[in-house]
């Protein structure tokens, strides 16, 4: 089974990415910011990673960055899930080694149709 860890401030969010991925047959970890993150990977490197932005004492950005910096961080296909919308922050993502950049409000034909574009599903 493919694991995906969920990355949001937002418990609300969480629950909804939760029960959307466990319909896709994901075995799902949450955790509320970079920091949790960065701990999890580097326990267990998931599958995949959905990531908000704006999170308290560490960055969607700044986790990611992090991320690729490690030894098996290249692995997981992130899926950045945000309000941020303009193009300047669409383009950090992907430069910093984001596979792919979902906007909030999000539903399960949207996220299906993503993870199936990086190769998830």
């Amino acid at each position: 089974m493919k694991t995906c860890l969920v990355v949001d401030d937002s418990v609300a969010i969480r629950k909804v990415a939760r029960m959307i991925l466990e319909n896709l047959g994901f075995e799902v970890t949450e955790v509320s910011n970079g920091q949790e993150a960065i701990a999890w990977c580097r326990a267990a490197m998931p599958d995949a990673i959905l990531l908000d932005w704006n999170m308290p004492q560490m960055s969607g950005i700044e986790f990611l960055r992090q991320l690729r910096d490690e030894p098996l961080g290249a692995g997981p296909k992130v899926l950045f899930c945000t309000v941020e919308n303009d193009l300047s922050h669409i383009n950090e993502a992907l430069k910093a080694g984001a596979d792919e950049y979902i906007m909030k409000p999000f539903d399960g034909d949207v996220i299906c149709a993503k993870f199936a574009e990086v190769g998830l599903l």
